[in-house]
């Protein structure tokens, strides 16, 4: 293994970290948002809604891109226009000031998923190994460490701006010169595939099992990440305090079980990873809608958060080894797929909520990630023409870094 992975690997762990950290401090302010710009109860879920909106358009974007500029040049330009939409967001004053810089953010956050994910599925392809999960822990890990710096904030009730500009001055320089070391460990979208040399095109018939996988998925988080609180507090009689908790350990369990998933991807393949995964989460959302008190309703979002932890990761890896001559494109379109779940989930638990209950609600995200089931066959290793797995380490690619290594 080489120092250029290496640093490879730890320059693009530390941008999944710092897009972690910056999506948490932005996702949770947002009351402390809308009473700053007057945005009313009723327009606030239009803001909300345009933001993944606005990044599915940024992934297809980048989906054309990528066909002319490599994914770390993107990430390295996309990492810095996200956070200053972020001090954007908390400086403004006027409702057209919050629209621009969230339609800025919404942009730039579609286009830099996209590309740190393409970076991360090549940088596994190099490994010959799973490490994927490990880049999705550092996002974790930024969402805990995010989400207690908005919560210092709140306590202290200091302004938005004062809160984000620290920490964008810390890491915005620190992530500019962590992108010397990314490395484009062998293109996607221009690999060749097959003997004849030509560029492997995106079958998206093919790619369908993975997207619903991805929004099964995101519906699963955006439930507990908007409904778990309120759920707890309403349904099952916590007291407010206590309602705080269980999205604080959803985060913690997110991240241990990514930290040790790879370790589980190389010891029983993808396969049965995934399909535990769903298991346990669909075992936790049944916890849930049963539960008859506040702390096996916390025990059974703690389950959800270890289950679907490895899907998301595990969803982009196989995307890559179905289409290991046009990953790029392929990782581009899947991760729509994470703004439709996020677009689909709160709605959906609401309205069920509000229409039959919110018990009742908890069940759909339980039957659709078991619907994953259906679909693990597609995160199987496939052979390549080698004789091997289209994980193997591709020795003429792993040179090729964004600063020239």
């Amino acid at each position: 293994m080489t120092d250029v992975l290496r640093r490879g690997r730890a320059s693009l762990a530390f941008s999944f970290f710092v897009q972690g950290a910056t999506f948490a401090l932005l996702v949770t302010r947002i009351p402390a948002i809308q009473d700053r710009y007057g945005v009313s109860d009723a327009l606030l879920p239009a803001f909300l809604a345009a933001v993944p909106i606005l990044a599915g358009v940024g992934s297809v974007t980048t989906e054309q891109l990528v066909k002319r500029i490599r994914p770390s040049v993107l990430l390295r330009c996309l990492q810095p226009v996200v956070m200053l939409a972020l001090i954007g967001v908390g400086s403004g004053d006027r409702l057209a000031e919050l629209g621009l810089a969230l339609a800025a953010f919404g942009l730039a956050v579609g286009g830099l998923d996209a590309s740190m994910n393409m970076l991360g599925v090549s940088l596994q392809r190099s490994y010959g190994r799973s490490i994927m999960l490990s880049f999705h822990a550092a996002f974790s890990l930024g969402g805990i460490v995010g989400a207690s710096l908005a919560w210092v904030g709140a306590h202290w009730h200091l302004a938005l701006w004062v809160s984000y500009l620290p920490v964008v001055a810390v890491l915005l320089p620190a992530v500019l010169i962590g992108s010397r070391w990314y490395v484009d460990a062998g293109a996607g979208s221009d690999a060749e595939d097959g003997e004849g040399g030509e560029t492997q095109s995106l079958v998206f018939k093919l790619l369908l099992p993975l997207c619903l996988v991805m929004t099964f998925a995101y519906i699963g988080d955006s439930t507990v990440s908007n409904w778990s609180a309120k759920y707890l507090k309403d349904v099952l009689g916590s007291s407010e305090q206590l309602s705080t908790v269980p999205y604080n350990v959803y985060m913690v369990t997110t991240l241990l079980g990514r930290a040790l998933g790879d370790a589980g991807v190389r010891r029983f393949g993808a396969v049965a990873v995934v399909r535990l995964g769903a298991v346990v989460a669909a075992a936790g959302f049944a916890a849930v809608a049963v539960a008859p008190g506040a702390w096996l309703g916390m025990l059974g979002f703690t389950l959800v958060g270890l289950g679907l932890c490895v899907l998301v990761p595990q969803t982009f890896a196989a995307a890559g080894r179905l289409f290991p001559g046009a990953s790029d494109a392929a990782v581009a379109r899947l991760n729509v797929f994470n703004y439709v779940g996020f677009l689909i989930g709160s709605p959906l638990v609401g309205a069920l909520g509000d229409t039959w209950s919110y018990r009742g609600a908890m069940l759909v995200p339980m039957v659709l990630v078991l619907v994953t089931l259906v679909y693990a066959r597609s995160f199987a290793p496939r052979p390549d023409r080698y004789g091997g797995e289209h994980e193997r380490p591709r020795t003429a690619d792993v040179g090729r870094g964004s600063n020239g290594l």
